[in-house]
């Protein structure tokens, strides 16, 4: 016993020397690993706010990453320091993680789908988009969901997988901030077609939002059921589209009518048909 405690004794200063200096190790490096780390995901932060290339919603995202991930390497080589089989460990943190992964999928969908929208900016705040046949005007773009509002006024919350995973129409960005309006207008067959293309013709050389290059297109585009269909395609500013169009309507109908041209619209004819009365024959 005696013997025992006596190698115990002998051995005790120097374990307590290894363990003492693997603490103070421990702690150093923890201190240093942990100031590393925030200087690190400050330093990134900033570099990334100086680049007007990159979307602002990065900046933090960024500098948190980085700030994680030299954490993550300080503890693993601290418990490297105390024998701690850091492979085993790393396997533990994969495996882990991928079962994370695997749970919330439709969640890590939506964050890749978020990460190529802020990448390839199809379109920004305040545009106006549409989204599978449906169009909202953006109101925030986020790495889980974008959140924006009908034109009308409720609000929507779009998943971002659904908005990556379907045709987009970015309705506020076009070539040259051009807009094209199609209209067609319907005229009696007995009318002239001349007379009518005359009569849009000046209405469009009167709207002083209509531009002259592309040049104003007015023919004749098909021989419908009750109407000659002529089509009416003029360019305009984005800003200008919506008026233009809504007061196209009002002044080529006005001016049509005035003109003495029939705009005509579908009609019923109801033939009644009386039956002959029966004659009683007797019996």
């Amino acid at each position: 016993m005696n013997d025992i405690l006596q190698r115990y004794t002998e051995h005790l200063p120097a374990l307590l020397i290894a363990w003492g200096s693997n603490l103070a190790g421990a702690l150093i490096t923890l201190v240093i690993g942990f100031t590393v780390a925030g200087w690190a995901g400050r330093l990134v932060r900033r570099a990334m706010a100086r680049s007007g290339k990159i979307d602002p919603i990065f900046h933090p995202l960024a500098g948190k990453v980085v700030r994680l991930a030299i954490m993550v390497f300080t503890i693993i080589a601290v418990l490297g320091r105390f024998g701690v089989e850091t492979a085993s460990l790393i396997a533990a943190i994969g495996a882990a993680g991928l079962a994370v992964g695997l749970a919330l999928q439709g969640t890590l969908s939506n964050v890749a789908a978020g990460v190529m929208l802020l990448l390839l900016r199809p379109f920004k705040i305040g545009d106006a988009v549409n989204v599978g046949g449906s169009v909202y005007i953006i109101d925030s773009i986020g790495f889980f969901a974008c959140r924006a509002h009908l034109p009308d006024g409720p609000k929507a919350f779009l998943p971002n997988a659904e908005i990556w995973g379907k045709t987009l129409i970015n309705l506020s960005e076009t070539e040259q901030d051009l807009r094209r309006i199609d209209q067609t207008y319907g005229i009696a067959y007995g009318d002239d077609i001349d007379t009518a293309i005359a009569i849009l013709s000046g209405v469009v050389a009167d709207e002083a939002r209509i531009r002259t290059d592309p040049a104003p297109l007015i023919k004749v585009q098909a021989l419908g059921e009750s109407s000659v269909d002529i089509l009416l395609r003029v360019w305009t500013a984005r800003a200008d589209w919506w008026d233009t169009q809504l007061d196209l309507l009002k002044t080529a109908k006005q001016q049509l009518e005035a003109g003495g041209i029939t705009i005509p619209f579908p009609q019923r004819e109801l033939h009644l048909i009386q039956a002959a009365p029966q004659t009683k024959t007797a019996g």
